[in-house]
């Protein structure tokens, strides 16, 4: 089992920064992927940003920018970095992975979930 702990949350003004982490932790033979999903009230969880192996990207175009999505492999952990946050970035922030336990097992885990919110 794989645990993914998210941090960096919290309460914004407009045009302000955020940096969001997320470690996964468990029984980890690599990760294929690694990315931020956000879910506002009312609507779809959807794709921030993404990060699979070879430093390929992947940003929702409302975020393009603004965010950045980095990985760093030794610690099993990705990380968004949020600036000119606007009050429609405001969501719950879920860390998601794709993690490989052995050749022929794979799985998706995601976290708890952090607060962003966005306003003056």
């Amino acid at each position: 089992q794989v645990q993914l702990v998210e941090s960096g949350g919290g309460l914004v003004q407009p045009g302000g920064s955020l940096r969001l982490s997320c470690a996964a932790s468990g029984s980890i033979l690599s990760i294929d992927a690694m990315g931020w999903y956000r879910e506002a009230p009312g609507k779809q969880r959807e794709l921030v940003a993404a990060t699979v192996n070879g430093g390929n990207t992947n940003y929702a175009d409302s975020v393009k920018g603004r965010f950045t999505i980095s990985r760093d492999y030794a610690k099993n952990s990705v990380y968004l970095q949020m600036n000119s946050l606007k009050p429609e970035d405001t969501a719950v922030y879920y860390c998601n992975a794709d993690v490989v336990h052995s050749f022929n097992f794979r799985k998706n885990y995601w976290g708890q979930g952090t607060q962003v919110t966005v306003s003056s």
